[in-house]
């Protein structure tokens, strides 16, 4: 009974061996933590990756702040994707992330965005003065990045005190994009790479009011599959990544 056993295990072990690379790489799939100005654009980088390796992908979006907080209390993400390098030099300092596969994968852009059947023309900060324009959506700066982008372009141009009282905080940029979608807010200040939706109309704001998005992503500690996770990272800043990224409307490293 016990060679038979024995021998069954080593067949088994074979046939799970023998399996293809897809079924087998369901013991790898990724669970990451990434800012919700990649709500698009890591979804689709996501699938790509799953083509070329057959490795799966969850993806678990939020602001930047609140993915940090997250992790800080042991959440078990694979790799997390920071729209802002200050978030995961804490997290570093703190011995969460394996500092070697820190990578800078973008730099991002805010626009003003309005409801294309709200009525309302805005193609310049200083129009949100305008009193028809009475609800402003943007992230909450005090954990979102792009949040506290548009902040700093309001305050470079002397608007920020007497625009405050009409503005909406959504949890994360995405959801600051979604208050203008349905009109809860006249317009928005968003994250570019989320911009492009069929309510919506936008225009760029300087990059020059505010300090750059750098992005970074970095394998956490806490996971269960760095070396799969590593090359994820790498693959976002691969040929076929930056085609990706790119089509989103993000800076990639080598461009600034």
């Amino acid at each position: 009974m016990k060679r038979f056993l024995a021998a069954l295990t080593v067949f088994l072990a074979g046939l799970i061996f023998c399996l293809p690379a897809h079924l087998r790489a369901e013991e790898a799939r990724l669970t990451i933590a990434a800012a919700a100005d990649l709500s698009f654009a890591l979804k689709e980088v996501a699938q790509s990756f799953e083509e070329a390796t057959g490795i799966k992908s969850v993806l678990s979006l939020g602001s930047t702040g609140q993915l940090t907080s997250q992790i800080e209390n042991g959440a078990p993400f694979d790799l997390f994707f920071a729209a802002n390098v200050k978030y995961m030099d804490e997290l570093d300092k703190k011995g969460l992330v394996f500092s070697d596969t820190r990578r800078l994968y973008a730099r991002g852009r805010i626009v003003l965005a309005v409801n294309k059947k709200s009525g309302i023309r805005v193609n310049a900060l200083e129009d949100l003065l305008d009193p028809s324009v009475t609800h402003i959506a943007i992230a909450n700066p005090g954990h979102a990045p792009y949040g506290i982008a548009a902040k700093e372009a309001l305050i470079s141009k002397g608007l920020w005190e007497r625009i405050k009282p009409k503005i909406v905080y959504g949890e994360n940029v995405r959801q600051a994009l979604q208050y203008v979608q349905t009109r809860d807010a006249h317009a928005g200040i968003v994250a570019l790479s989320v911009a492009d939706v069929p309510e919506v109309s936008y225009v760029l704001i300087e990059e020059g009011l505010h300090e750059p998005i750098d992005q970074v992503a970095a394998v956490i500690k806490a996971g269960r599959h760095r070396k799969e996770a590593a090359a994820f990272i790498d693959f976002v800043n691969s040929p076929a990544g930056r085609v990706i990224m790119k089509k989103y409307g993000f800076k990639l490293p080598g461009e600034f």
